[in-house]
């Protein structure tokens, strides 16, 4: 399962979200997001795991407190699922 992982404060490293994930089950892989001008985090990334380890990730870390911030991570969804058609 590709798990989106939101709003990390922008001093989390890769290392830390690695560390978090992997109380959980091994990551089969992982994109931290950049920003492209700039090289800063973007406050989020998406890592893939077993469908079990992601579910018991989502269900011990959403919502739990990281450095102020509260974390939004759930199941990722398509990019064309993400937006929604406007009616002019």
């Amino acid at each position: 399962m590709k798990l989106y992982i939101g709003n990390l404060p922008f001093n989390t490293t890769e290392a830390d979200v690695h560390k978090m994930l992997e109380q959980y089950g091994a990551i089969e892989s992982f994109n931290w997001i950049t920003d492209r001008d700039t090289g800063r985090p973007r406050g989020f990334c998406f890592a893939e795991m077993d469908n079990a380890d992601a579910d018991a990730a989502i269900k011990a870390l959403n919502g739990k407190d990281l450095n102020g911030r509260s974390l939004k991570i759930n199941e990722a969804r398509a990019r064309n699922e993400r937006r929604k058609k406007r009616s002019w």
